[in-house]
């Protein structure tokens, strides 16, 4: 069993213990989206650390997404356990890169790109080859890809 798996294990037999709904719920699901990925396709196999933070990585998304829907609808309560669903999950996840590194990063993608001849809105899929193997799962796909508009822009 891969370490993060394992971990996630502990942490639900600790919050089962502690009787802490809200963590254990979410664990539950989480461990359960890893399981359903581990046995999806012809066999089943043990995914990696790398493919266990993908899977944590999708369902926090799917909470920071589903929090937001709650809050427009004007469903506050949830949208609270939403949002604390995904910060709890946002803990077993790489640190997030600030706006300024992923600025950084992407204005030495944009500089390589052009280098490279390409240029103006049509440079974007040069760019984010280039962009997408630094920042993976460092930041979200979204916020990387307005961050590419946004310098090519000018």
């Amino acid at each position: 069993m891969t370490t993060l798996k394992s971990k996630l294990k502990e942490d639900l037999t600790t919050a089962m213990k502690a009787r802490d709904e809200l963590t254990s719920s979410t664990l539950r699901l989480t461990l359960t989206a890893i399981t359903k990925e581990e046995v999806s396709g012809k066999t089943s196999r043990e995914l990696s650390d790398d493919e266990v933070q993908k899977v944590i990585a999708k369902e926090a998304k799917k909470r920071r997404e589903a929090a937001e829907a709650f809050a427009q609808g004007g469903r506050t309560e949830q949208a609270e356990r939403e949002k604390a669903e995904g910060a709890l999950l946002d803990a077993y996840l790489p640190k997030q890169l600030s706006d300024d590194e992923l600025n950084v990063i992407v204005a030495q993608a944009v500089e390589e790109a052009k280098s490279a001849g390409a240029e103006g809105p049509r440079a974007m899929g040069a760019v984010m080859k280039i962009v997408n193997p630094k920042v993976a799962g460092l930041a979200d796909g979204g916020r990387v890809a307005a961050t590419v508009k946004k310098l090519l822009a000018g």
